[in-house]
């Protein structure tokens, strides 16, 4: 689990906050948070861990949270109105503390997740709100979750340097470890037509693909050193994208022979978290470093960029086309935002993101449904999944 790196105000209450609540996450991040009331400080704690045969810590640590980091605008975020409604439904998974994310639709309409910090794949039937949770090799810390042609969960190890397969009938696990020691970390994943999965390793500086049938992992790394390859989608004509977390550059990935490309961007403050592909073939991405969302049109080589509504440090971080318009959040505010943008208008809408009936959690990745009637997401600080429509005046999908 990450060191508690900051050091919280003295007041009463102090260390025990410091030692239940740095036992798990930094406590760095409750400085960070825009402060809270004690009726939502308690209903955060509820997200994460539960101190319900422990009343008097709870009580301790409530006293102290309410006294010591109440509602602020510290990194306030900027909503912009507009004429779209939006339902979300919300789940909170069974195991609290496992950092639920990426949620992915599989062809029942289930909805899969990782929880990274306690290695467990998790299915959700949205239809019931059962939820079910399978234990992955300790160890895995599993990144991102695909669903498979053939209806099977692939996760990303990503303290384990293994692609991990998970058969939902037989809840058998095989592991695809990666062949070379420098390949540590596989991040995020996306299949092709074929059936292929490509993924990124970030801190490996590395593009992989791994063929299902055969378990064959091939690596290839950035021309670029340090561009900590990131997101990843495969456009229509099969050419692989990826983002530069780490430098201001797309790389596009050739299908069969694995060369790299590199597109710059400009500005070198420009780092990019995820990408999508819009129907014509155009790469959106969100400039996490410099609070942007930018565009760049494969055909024609223009770059274009626009200045997210919370400003440049917005850090905008998950990102999809849905609903005929852009979608992405800015997670660097808080709340944590969900934007809107319609290419046509060159206009914004955003909201902030619930948590149940309060704001604290963090968007890092999302997708639409099958069936592209819905945008799911989630948050992962308090470990809950979600479901998001267009309920009035959308564009039919």
């Amino acid at each position: 689990m990450p060191a508690t790196a900051f050091a919280l105000p003295d007041g009463d209450g102090k260390e025990m906050a410091q030692s239940v609540c740095g036992s798990c996450h930094g406590t760095r991040v409750i400085e960070r948070s825009s402060g809270y009331s004690r009726e939502d400080w308690s209903a955060l704690i509820g997200t994460m861990i539960d101190l319900s045969a422990s009343q008097s810590v709870e009580a301790e640590i409530l006293d102290y949270l309410e006294t010591t980091f109440p509602p602020s605008g510290n990194r306030a975020a900027k909503a912009v109105d507009g004429p779209i409604a939006i339902q979300i439904e919300q789940w909170l998974v069974p195991t609290l503390g496992q950092r639920s994310r990426d949620p992915v639709e599989d062809a029942d309409g289930n909805i899969w997740w990782v929880g990274q910090w306690r290695d467990i794949l998790g299915r959700l039937d949205p239809a019931t709100g059962e939820m079910e949770e399978f234990r992955l090799p300790a160890g895995a810390k599993p990144h991102s979750v695909n669903i498979g042609p053939n209806g099977m969960a692939w996760y990303t190890g990503n303290r384990n340097a293994t692609i991990g397969r998970f058969d939902p009938a037989t809840e058998t696990i095989t592991e695809f470890a990666m062949p070379d020691p420098e390949a540590r970390d596989p991040h995020t994943a996306e299949f092709d037509e074929s059936g292929t999965l490509w993924f990124t390793l970030q801190r490996s500086n590395m593009i992989g693909r791994l063929n299902p049938q055969t378990g064959d992992v091939q690596l290839v790394e950035s021309p670029r050193a340090n561009s900590r390859p990131y997101g990843i989608k495969i456009a229509q004509d099969g050419t692989i994208w990826v983002a530069c977390n780490g430098a201001n550059c797309l790389l596009k990935v050739h299908p069969e022979t694995m060369e790299v490309t590199e597109i710059s961007l400009p500005d070198e403050g420009t780092k990019v978290r995820r990408l999508d592909i819009d129907p014509d073939g155009n790469i959106w991405w969100v400039n996490s470093g410099l609070g942007r969302l930018g565009r760049f049109e494969p055909q024609t080589g223009e770059i274009t960029e626009w200045p997210s509504p919370s400003g440049p440090g917005s850090h905008p971080y998950a990102i999809a086309v849905f609903d005929g318009a852009i979608w992405y959040n800015e997670s660097g505010v808080r709340p944590d935002m969900l934007v809107r943008f319609a290419p046509g208008a060159e206009s914004f809408q955003s909201w902030p993101i619930p948590s149940g009936n309060f704001y604290g959690g963090i968007l890092r990745h999302m997708r639409t449904s099958l069936d592209g009637t819905a945008l799911l997401v989630h948050q992962s600080g308090t470990n809950q999944i979600a479901r998001i429509t267009v309920t009035e005046d959308g564009i039919a999908p």
